[in-house]
């Protein structure tokens, strides 16, 4: 599945427009985590545990999105947008949501 952020395919003209299509990705982040983020920031670095989860949550919500837009027999997707929440009480739940248009190119 092609997918892209931009309205077209440079040089790929499209044929049909099969309808907006999304994926979500909803991952908690646990104490741990939090732990050693909170150390990580406090001497300073990258806090890898988050971003190995927020890289896993995105690729979660992509490979749905190339799933929906497959079932409605698109090739690609085109003008995705990608967003990103926090959810919860202690805002301890992460969400990742891709939209965009599935077409045949």
């Amino acid at each position: 599945m092609l997918m892209t952020t931009t309205p077209t395919f440079e040089g790929r003209p499209i044929r049909a427009y099969h309808g907006v299509v999304t994926g979500e990705a909803i991952i908690g982040a646990n104490f741990l985590k939090d732990m050693f983020a909170a150390v990580r920031d406090f001497v300073g670095g990258r806090a890898g545990a988050y971003e190995k989860t927020l890289r896993s949550a995105r690729e979660t919500a992509f490979a749905e999105l190339a799933e929906a837009a497959g079932k409605l027999g698109a090739n690609a997707v085109v003008a995705i947008d990608i967003d990103y929440e926090v959810l919860g009480e202690t805002n301890g739940m992460l969400m990742v949501a891709v939209s965009g248009t599935a077409v045949t190119l």
